[in-house]
């Protein structure tokens, strides 16, 4: 089931998120109990609206459904990197190369183009595009940083089931915030209970 996104709904960002866009773009799929699932980028509308909270795009960029297909797919291929990161396992070849795709794709100026009538002249690609391709790039870097880095031995994922988010760890703390860590202390609680034997004489 897919919940609506709102405000109350959404868990505040994970530690680190705020840090590192690439952490809060990984986060951007939250798994909730009960079923529920709020995906920040389910519609280009929200896509646009995440890009503009990250200072990665105008509020007038007007993304359509390809461009918010995009910044989803770069989120599950960070994902990737970070459950591999996370678990220690050998990074996935598909999301490496996804995100050095990313990287290189945002082109740095005006390109040379040709036209029969007119001859050579420079432009940029489609306006929108051209964000989009910018906004992925900056987060394939900004996740390449996280990866790579001192704060990458601080990766987590969040201890409280059914939360699918990851964050930094600090300490020994390790849910995304204090619902789940509310939520993961008394799923501890109730299983000391069921598991303790009856007290109490027999007869």
């Amino acid at each position: 089931m897919t919940g609506s996104v709102r405000d109350e709904q959404a868990p505040p960002p994970a530690p680190g998120a705020e840090q590192y866009p690439a952490l809060d773009l990984a986060n951007s799929a939250v798994a909730l109990p009960g079923g529920h699932f709020i995906d920040l980028l389910g519609t280009p509308a929200a896509a646009n609206r995440w890009l503009v909270e990250h200072g990665l795009a105008p509020a007038d960029a007007d993304l359509q459904e390809t461009c918010a297909a995009r910044l989803r797919s770069l989120r599950e291929e960070t994902r990737s990197l970070l459950a591999s990161r996370v678990g220690g396992h050998p990074a996935p070849a598909g999301a490496l190369n996804a995100l050095n795709d990313a990287l290189t794709r945002a082109p740095a100026a005006a390109l040379l183009h040709w036209h029969p009538e007119h001859g050579l002249y420079r432009a940029a690609s489609h306006p929108t595009t051209q964000i989009v391709e910018h906004a992925l790039a900056t987060l394939a870097a900004d996740a390449a940083d996280l990866l790579t880095g001192p704060d990458a031995d601080r990766l987590t994922a969040c201890g409280s089931t059914p939360c699918n988010r990851y964050l930094l760890r600090h300490g020994r703390r390790h849910w995304c915030s204090t619902r789940c860590g509310d939520r993961a202390r008394a799923a501890r609680a109730y299983a000391r209970r069921t598991t303790q034997p009856p007290t109490g004489e027999d007869g």
